[in-house]
């Protein structure tokens, strides 16, 4: 299965026999139990005297990347694809202690915590109904202070040709790379960094991409006759009979049990309230969906955000997504890639082993494009207005 997937996946990139099988040698390391996956360690896992040979795969040797992750895509889309899959996107840091690595700078990451030192990688992830996901596609981050100093791009590997570009702007071009080769999907989701980005919601009704996003307690809501309202002041107005029970999928304890309200806020758009019950402690999103939507299915999708954060956790433990030991932009896309092509095969692996039957992709609609459950069939959406809560 491991040498289906290689064959299908990497293979392809390669014109020389050498470095195809050294690329084989590195994604066995990398789903191998070695405690740590370096340059070193996996040389010697190959039966390497130096590191040489997997440095020069990461930097010297002549393949394509990108045309790994186009096969990785059809890969997952073939192997676990569902019209109702969720898309996520997400970033996450890779701390440096140097100054010279592709995009490094002082900046916050959510995987410390806090502004340290670090690179940061925005990545697309692919979460079907049941539990299964994968990464699918990835970009670096590359901040204004490296953009605005091509002596230092040079230097790094960064291409002439490389502008500034947002976080949210790189998960737009990745869901839009989904879309070009047809993994099917139902919603994207994401957190406030992406949720609360304008352009980007913009973006997704214009190319028809239904999207339950998180936004921040200060986002504003259109409220009619060019009015907005807080979102936060929104909840406050909500009355006891407003809330709704449900989870919004498993966690590691158990089913996740929240409060939920939804207010209409304009044609097939919604406010999603979220409020603990312990604590009473409130998040918020913003829902477009078009062909419509139940309460339980909006939350369930919310819930699907977490998907991506499980494979942060699984690849970086796992298969060494944050290992490497590489400086340049180009080496940064070849490990980040083959890692995340290491973490496909386990997630596929995984979710055969618990799929009944022939788990025949084909029976799940893996060809096609995003699709929706005809209106018709579907439960009409509480909401309350954004009048009546307002009271105007």
């Amino acid at each position: 299965m491991f040498d289906d997937m290689f064959a299908e996946v990497v293979a392809p990139a390669f014109f020389r026999r050498e470095p195809r099988l050294r690329a084989r040698a590195y994604l066995l390391g990398l789903v191998s139990g070695l405690e740590r996956k370096n340059g070193w360690t996996l040389a010697e896992l190959a039966g390497d005297a130096t590191p040489d040979g997997m440095q020069r795969l990461l930097n010297a040797a002549c393949w394509d990347a990108d045309g790994v992750r186009d096969g990785l895509g059809r890969y997952v889309a073939a192997q676990l694809g569902d019209p109702a899959a969720v898309l996520v996107a997400d970033d996450t840091g890779f701390e440096k202690s140097g100054l010279c690595s592709a995009g490094v700078q002082r900046q916050y990451t959510g995987t410390a915590g806090k502004i340290t030192n670090c690179q940061i990688g925005v990545f697309l992830a692919y979460a079907v109904p049941g539990g299964a996901r994968a990464l699918i596609d990835r970009e670096l981050y590359v901040p204004r202070s490296w953009t605005a100093d091509r002596d230092r791009c040079e230097a790094a590997g960064i291409p002439e040709d490389a502008g500034f570009a947002t976080k949210p702007q790189l998960a737009q071009a990745m869901i839009g790379r989904a879309v070009a080769a047809g993994i099917p999907f139902a919603w994207f989701t994401a957190d406030e960094a992406y949720g609360d980005n304008g352009p980007l919601r913009e973006w997704l009704e214009e190319t028809g991409i239904a999207y339950v996003v998180a936004v921040s307690c200060d986002h504003r809501v259109p409220a009619g006759a060019g009015r907005v309202i807080r979102a936060d002041t929104l909840a406050a107005k909500i009355p006891p009979s407003g809330w709704q029970r449900v989870s919004c999928g498993p966690g590691s304890k158990g089913e996740r049990v929240y409060d939920w309200a939804l207010v209409g806020a304009g044609p097939a758009r919604y406010l999603l309230i979220r409020r603990s019950i312990t604590s009473s402690e409130l998040a918020f999103y913003r829902c477009w969906a078009p062909a419509g939507a139940t309460l339980a299915e909006l939350v369930k999708v919310a819930g699907a955000r977490w998907a991506v954060e499980e494979c942060f956790a699984a690849a970086k433990n796992e298969t060494a997504l944050d290992h490497y030991q590489v400086r340049k932009h180009t080496a940064w896309y070849r490990h980040i890639t083959l890692a995340m092509c290491a973490h496909a095969w386990l997630a596929v692996t995984a979710a055969a082993s618990h799929r009944p039957g022939d788990g025949d992709p084909a029976k799940k609609g893996a060809g096609c494009l995003r699709a929706s459950v005809p209106p018709q069939q579907r439960a009409p959406v509480t909401t309350r207005s954004l009048t009546a809560m307002t009271g105007r």
